[in-house]
């Protein structure tokens, strides 16, 4: 057994190792790993939180808002800061507006917990109290809203997780998004976040917004309008674009379907055009020189067995709807919408000269519309053309285009000729309103001459005058020109017993300002002619858009317009002028324009309050009243208040929720 002097040694050695190494580390700790332990508790002290950026706007053309993001909060109480737990749960409650009996469970939370959460979103009104009281912890979010929930929505689209996924959202995200800022939070034992005055923050800087070039009532119109005929037709859906010839501006544009799905077919399903497609073999003729006013072919009453010579000869039996009987000028052909005499007349082009003319205007390729997934149509390259793919692309067969195409080609035609290129995108304006864009019209080529465009208008004239395939679009106070369509549907390779009906309008038919391209798709009920449905939609939408107040239509320029004058006849050089069809009879009107006025010179202004603003503008453009819109939701009331002697022709304000 040791001695206690040498075990009182031995303790004393241990301690004295103990001690060096106690001292040995330390010196490490605080010398060598100084940094490293100094770095490590600054980032459980400190938390550096991204700050997201405000996403720009989308207005309408005028400034109407069709999607913002708007400024929402969750908020915390740490409890160990707070001074009086009764009123601020009194505060909390009445800002919330939560039941009152609430208030006594709430003070119980903040007396007996050490942090309290509440999930939002809030407003900004509703924590406008809360966020000044000592010990409340905000955490702010940002959610995108649509102030008319529908409209224009399948062009829109729609954000997820902060960026676009579809539609504008998608296409114009870079230029929305804006740029994250940064904060640096401090936190205590218990996890809760300080901001710390001190430490550097850098602000988000907010998107960009972007002016549409829709105009809200006009496709409020147009959806509406197009909704109705759905369902009176029993369609499986429908298309509408309204387009400015001149500077290629999408002024609206619907896509629905039965079962109430908004969707982008316009831009994003093709399908073959039909009749509508004739004024473009037409267009060929005429830039080729291979036809004059005079030549005509046989109509063949209705009926007629296309031969095609080879070693293995075909025959194709051609029919039209209305038989006529008897030569057809090029232009009576477009008129009577004679599949018969285009196929006669495609005869007399070069598959090259065909081509070229679809191709030109547009057919084939990508508009270049800023919308994302936009789909080219089908052409066909001459190599897998046959014998008898003129007569099919003369008829409107054989190649497919989407609505936005074909109211581009119809532009180029009111347009004197030149093809523009379609856009969605007005203006994008800096979060401080500086106009950083500015959408300048952009030419893509010059299909055929103005002289050929004028002849080609001619021809349009006398499709939708008396006789014509298309006389149900006519307006009665200002002319407008257009042609049907009505195309077999296929499915899985072969045509079926379906239809697309449309119908390609440019209005007014002098100094055009807009073209009008309806798509019905495979109406059930009445007729599934172009003409007798598709046509009628495009005169009461454009009925609608004349009463309307506030409309994409330049009126002053209507009321210079001589609607009692025929215009001149288009020639085409070297070829004799083509014949025009006789105009419809016209009349001179006085303006502002006025629906047609009902017995009585004033009446009850009608009770919308409830409806949907699309409903209530319907019901008072039906009763002769101008409207104008204040807001886009459900209607609250009206300017003069409903039940109140306005005379018609007056203007109604709908003011409906914000």
């Amino acid at each position: 057994m040791a001695k206690p002097a040498t075990r009182i040694a031995f303790v004393q050695l241990m301690i004295g190792a103990a001690a060096l190494g106690i001292v040995g580390k330390s010196a490490q700790l605080q010398l060598g790993q100084r940094q490293k332990w100094a770095d490590q508790a600054a980032r459980e002290r400190t938390r550096v939180e991204a700050l997201p950026a405000r996403r720009g706007s989308i207005l309408d053309r005028t400034g109407v808002l069709l999607a913002q993001t708007r400024e929402s909060y969750q908020f915390g109480i740490s409890t160990n800061q707070i001074d009086d737990p009764k009123a601020l749960s009194r505060l909390v409650t009445q800002s919330l507006k939560r039941p009152k009996q609430t208030a006594a469970a709430l003070e119980r939370d903040l007396r007996k917990l050490k942090y309290k959460f509440f999930y939002g979103p809030f407003s900004p009104t509703e924590m406008e109290q809360i966020r000044k009281q000592k010990g409340v912890d905000l955490t702010t979010e940002y959610q995108r809203v649509y102030p008319a929930p529908n409209l224009a929505l399948g062009t829109i689209g729609n954000v997820s997780d902060g960026h676009g996924v579809s539609g504008i959202e998608k296409a114009l995200d870079s230029l929305m998004t804006g740029v994250p800022g940064e904060q640096v939070m401090l936190k205590d034992h218990y996890g809760r976040k300080f901001e710390s005055p001190s430490r550097p923050v850098r602000d988000p800087i907010p998107g960009n917004d972007v002016l549409l070039t829709i105009d809200a009532g006009l496709q409020e119109i147009a959806e509406h309008a197009l909704d109705d005929a759905i369902a009176r037709l029993q369609a499986r859906g429908g298309d509408v674009v309204f387009l400015d010839p001149h500077t290629g501006e999408i002024l609206a544009i619907a896509s629905r379907q039965a079962d109430g799905t908004v969707s982008a077919t316009a831009l994003v399903a093709p399908l073959e055009p039909g009749s509508t497609a004739k004024l473009f073999t037409a267009a060929a003729l005429l830039r080729s020189r291979k036809v004059t006013s005079t030549d005509a072919v046989d109509g063949e009453g209705g009926a007629w067995i296309m031969e095609i010579p080879g070693k293995r000869p075909v025959r194709r039996l051609i029919r039209d709807a209305h038989a006529e009987h008897g030569p057809l000028t090029l232009a009576k052909a477009i008129e009577v919408s004679s599949n018969i005499a285009m196929a006669k007349f495609s005869e007399r082009l070069t598959n090259g000269e065909q081509y070229e003319i679809i191709r030109d205007f547009g057919f084939g390729s990508k508009t270049g519309v800023e919308f994302p997934a936009e789909d080219p149509g089908v052409l066909r390259p001459l190599r897998d053309w046959d014998g008898l793919s003129r007569a099919s692309i003369a008829t409107g067969y054989e190649f497919s285009v989407t609505a936005v195409q074909l109211a581009a080609a119809y532009g180029s035609i009111a347009n004197e000729g030149r093809l523009m290129t379609p856009t969605l995108v007005r203006e994008i304006r800096s979060p401080e309103g500086t106009v950083i864009y500015r959408h300048q019209p952009e030419p893509v080529r010059q299909v055929v001459s103005p002289e050929v465009a004028a002849t080609l208008r001619e021809y349009l004239r006398g499709a939708v005058g008396v006789g014509g395939t298309g006389d149900q679009a006519q307006l009665e106070n200002f002319m407008l020109i257009g042609k049907t369509g009505t195309a077999h549907q296929m499915r899985h390779g072969r045509y079926v017993n379906e239809y697309t009906s449309s119908f390609a309008a440019i209005f007014p038919a002098d100094r055009p300002q807009l073209v009008a391209i309806v798509i019905i798709d495979a109406p059930k009920v009445g007729s599934y002619y172009g003409g007798k449905t598709a046509a009628p939609l495009t005169k009461r939408m454009l009925e609608e858009a004349l009463a309307a107040r506030e409309s994409a239509i330049n009126r002053n320029q209507l009321a210079e317009q001589d609607t009692t004058a025929a215009p001149p006849v288009a020639t085409v050089t070297p070829a004799p002028a083509v014949a025009q069809a006789a105009p419809l009879p016209t009349v001179r009107v006085a303006w502002p324009y006025r629906p047609k006025a009902p017995a009585v010179a004033a009446g009850p202004v009608p009770d919308v309050s409830g409806l949907s603003v699309r409903a209530a503008a319907t019901a008072l453009h039906r009763r002769g009243f101008h409207v104008v819109l204040n807001g886009l939701q459900l209607v609250m009331r009206t300017e003069p208040a409903a039940g109140v002697t306005a005379a018609y022709g007056s203007t109604v304000t709908v003011i409906s929720q914000h």
